[in-house]
């Protein structure tokens, strides 16, 4: 459970406008801007990060009020356990009742190595082209599994393959917004 609370800290942290600014200007973090977050229980059959493969902790999905979103993954690096990614993106779009395309732009990339703001690592934000999408229904409480795949601006690569064991997921509404997801018609 403890894990639960350091990914949420983090997905607050990455869920931020603006967060490459702020972080040049004296570290001084930016206020949170997540309005949703969908904590999803299963295990990553892929997970691999510039040529290394992982296995994940736990995984996690967030929405802002400006429409950015993320699925955030908590590797598990016996070396590091702040490592975590999320693949960011905006203009997400459902294609029908059970699935949502996320187009990848950046991928948010987090360890022990970062500098900290509140005792929380600060990360890196590398521009990236790749899409995410995710089988399931988060009002129905389900997702079935996560596609992810991105590369870097210097050629690294990120994939995941997540399938859930079938638990219903953990959704929260954390602040209301207006809907930004389309439904494709």
């Amino acid at each position: 459970m403890r894990f639960h609370w350091q990914i949420l800290a983090a997905v607050f942290l990455i869920a931020t406008p603006c967060l490459a600014e702020e972080v040049a200007n004296d570290l001084k973090p930016p206020e949170p801007d997540t309005d949703m977050l969908a904590l999803m229980s299963g295990r990553c059959s892929i997970l691999n990060v510039a040529g290394r493969d992982f296995a994940c902790k736990a995984v996690a999905f967030a929405h802002s009020t400006r429409g950015r979103a993320y699925f955030t993954i908590a590797l598990d690096d016996p070396g590091d356990h702040s490592h975590i990614i999320s693949f960011s993106g905006e203009n997400g779009l459902r294609t029908d009742q059970n699935q949502y395309e996320l187009p990848i732009d950046r991928m948010v990339l987090n360890s022990k190595h970062r500098p900290k703001v509140d005792g929380l690592p600060v990360p890196f934000v590398e521009s990236s082209a790749g899409k995410c999408t995710q089988f399931g229904n988060f009002a129905m409480g389900q997702v079935s599994s996560i596609v992810c795949f991105a590369t870097d601006r210097t050629g690294k690569r990120y994939e995941l393959r997540f399938e859930s064991d079938g638990s219903p997921i953990t959704l929260r509404k954390v602040r209301p917004s207006a809907p930004s997801i389309r439904l494709q018609g």
